[in-house]
């Protein structure tokens, strides 16, 4: 019988019988090892490396038009497939509890209650060892931290933001000086050592997880979720030094420079038009504080770059352990660039030590999420449009790319189908409801899928729903429906709200519909 993959067994008795039988077959006709190799295929899945990072507009990393150093995320690109029309849903938390549930976020109790089941669940059911590095973000205490929902390992943030360089360091700016909570399984940590990085620290975790669990010879998944680059803006000073002077000319500058480069990649369409300026956003042109402005993108720079180079030692360690050609790695951002200013924009704050906390505001934002309107919090596309890039070596072809509609609600009946992996339909006596969710594991081999149904979003009095290319979307702001044809406008610039009424008030009712179904506020 043929090797196989290296750096993995068969799994039962069972199998190894299968396998046996085919190889025996097949020597017959002359191609053993390429029939053992389509039966290993087909019964040993993979596994699954999930990285989440935080507040990452659509156009940072280099493969989607972006100028921050990212050649790890981009190698993911080159050797696998890249999404162009993936979605989140414009928050943190509810991007969190719909990667983990495949459902839409329910409103009417907690974002990660006892009617769902969680994909480490899923997936610890059928056999897989299962881990969390990072950030969590759904939960601090029981029954709703990681170790209470599948998670075997668990390291990291249980909030949704802290200082990097000491998360026990009140945060002076931010939510009334709140201490945010670390901690490895059950135990809380509140004391780090000199030079110490969050990133850093989940990298290692992540590491160091992956090569126990490799050696152990079984299935498993890792979702190694990154702060990066969520603020406040801490970078070490090497990393930073690695920007200096590259944002001098601006946002509008670096959005000019993006959208040529997505043009170049194909990414966009030449006939959406560019956005202008977000009304939050005030022109460049080099004001008093553009030595400060430019400052803060330099270090957000820098913590994109750090956090990629996280992501190569996470690729090396696979490739150590030698089950890089059998394990899925998979990497997004839970929504768009951040306009937040939480305290207020002031230059006496500086971007980047540990002394302050600082944001990239509205104006980086917007350059973030080129070519999009909006940011984070907002469903317009700047607010939920992610990157996604996916490499299996054994399974996706190098150098693809997909221009699927998917969704991060599509992420755990994907992974559950890829490891043969029942969904249940209770979780103790809890009855659960079906995933909405749907796999999108033939489009990561290369095969095409129907047209979806709606898809819809909603946060803080955004709304939005989508339906094949048309995009209802409602800005809080301006409170009042929007129209759009992605297909040829997906920057969101022309509104035919007023030309097709009844297409308004079709797509409104649906909206309405699933907004009374999941509890979100409809008023």
């Amino acid at each position: 019988m043929c090797a196989g993959r290296p750096g993995r067994t068969l799994r039962s008795s069972v199998v190894k019988r299968i396998l046996i039988a085919t190889a025996a077959v097949s020597l017959l006709l002359g191609s053993a090892c390429a029939m053992c190799r389509a039966a290993e295929d087909r019964l040993s899945p993979p596994n699954i490396v999930l990285i989440l990072c935080d507040d990452l507009g659509w156009s940072d990393v280099g493969c989607y038009g972006g100028e921050i150093r990212t050649p790890n995320v981009d190698r993911l690109a080159v050797e696998g497939v890249l999404f162009t029309r993936f979605y989140n849903n414009a928050k943190c938390t509810t991007t969190r509890a719909s990667l983990l549930t495949g459902l839409y976020p329910r409103r009417d109790g907690p974002l990660l209650g006892e009617e769902t089941a969680t994909v480490a669940e899923v997936l610890k059911a059928a056999g897989y060892s299962t881990a969390l590095s990072g950030k969590w973000h759904l939960g601090s205490t029981a029954p709703r931290r990681p170790i209470d929902r599948g998670f075997d390992v668990f390291r990291g943030l249980l909030d949704g933001c802290c200082n990097y360089f000491d998360p026990s360091r009140p945060d002076p700016d931010f939510k009334g000086g709140r201490v945010r909570v670390y901690a490895e399984g059950e135990r809380r940590i509140e004391e780090f050592p000199e030079g110490f990085y969050t990133t850093d620290d989940f990298t290692e975790h992540a590491v160091a997880t992956i090569r126990s669990f490799a050696r152990a010879n079984e299935p498993f998944f890792v979702h190694l979720c990154y702060t990066a680059p969520h603020y406040p803006l801490h970078a070490p000073p090497g990393d930073i030094a690695r920007y200096e002077g590259r944002y001098d000319r601006g946002w509008e500058a670096l959005r000019e420079e993006r959208h040529l480069r997505q043009l170049a990649l194909g990414l966009v369409d030449p006939r959406w038009d560019l956005p202008p300026l977000e009304r939050e956003t005030k022109p460049w042109a080099g004001g008093s504080d553009s030595e400060w402005q430019a400052d803060r993108m330099e270090v957000y720079a820098a913590m994109v770059d750090r956090m990629d180079q996280g992501i190569g030692r996470v690729l090396d360690a696979l490739e150590e352990e030698g089950v890089a050609g059998d394990t899925l790695v998979i990497f997004l951002s839970d929504n768009g660039g951040c306009a937040e200013t939480p305290g207020g924009e002031d230059p006496a704050r500086t971007p980047g030590p540990m002394e302050h906390y600082t944001t990239c505001g509205p104006g980086w934002a917007f350059a973030q999420n080129t070519p999009f309107r909006r940011y984070k919090a907002w469903v317009h596309e700047g607010g939920i449009a992610t990157p996604l890039v996916a490499r299996w070596p054994a399974e996706i072809e190098a150098g693809s790319r997909s221009d699927t509609v998917g969704h991060v609600i599509d992420l755990l009946p994907t992974l559950a189908e890829l490891a043969g992996a029942p969904l249940p339909d209770r979780r103790g006596e809890t009855v659960l409801p079906p995933v909405e969710g749907r796999s999108l594991a033939g489009v990561l081999r290369g095969a095409s899928q129907e047209a979806r149904g709606p898809l819809f979003w909603e946060w803080a009095g955004n709304r939005a729903v989508r339906e094949r290319d048309t995009k209802l979307v409602w800005d809080r702001r301006r409170k009042r429906w929007e129209l759009y044809d992605l297909a040829v406008d997906r920057t969101e610039m022309h509104d035919r709200a007023a030309e097709v009424p009844e297409r308004v008030e079709r797509l409104a009712s649906l909206w309405m519909r699933w907004a009374r179904q999941t509890g979100v506020p409809t008023d």
